[in-house]
């Protein structure tokens, strides 16, 4: 028998960002942490630039770790988030540092990750995909 998670359809989001008529189209990944993610969505936030790799926001609350895994290395196009700051970390480039200890893969960004290259102090608003 196949279970209900197997078969559900995958969570999608979109990111909008301030003054740009164009979304940015993510797939969230099939585990707790990208579903406590979801749960709180809409967020508005604010995106900075970290390492010339990535670009974070700090959440308004911790997401749920359990059963995730203690390390991720992050790849260009990955949404994941980094327990120890509580942030979210949007990957424009792969991670030149490995493995990152605490932080978990929460989706894949599938159109418009061009659109975060450039972006510092950029507001955003995240919300379940229609």
């Amino acid at each position: 028998m196949i279970s209900r998670s197997a078969t559900a359809e995958p969570l999608r989001i979109e990111i909008q960002i301030e003054n740009q008529p164009q979304k940015v189209l993510a797939v969230l990944a099939p585990n707790p942490t990208a579903q406590d993610f979801y749960r709180h969505l809409p967020l508005n936030l604010t995106l900075d630039d970290y390492v010339g790799a990535e670009k974070i926001a700090s959440l308004p609350r911790r997401l749920s770790t359990q059963g995730s895994p203690s390390a991720y290395a992050g790849k260009k196009g990955d949404l994941t988030y980094y327990a120890p700051w509580g942030n979210l970390a949007i990957f424009y480039r792969d991670s030149n540092v490995g493995n990152a200890r605490g932080l978990i893969y929460l989706g894949k960004i599938q159109q418009g990750l061009e659109l975060l290259n450039k972006l510092e102090g950029a507001n955003i608003s995240i919300r379940p995909a229609e």
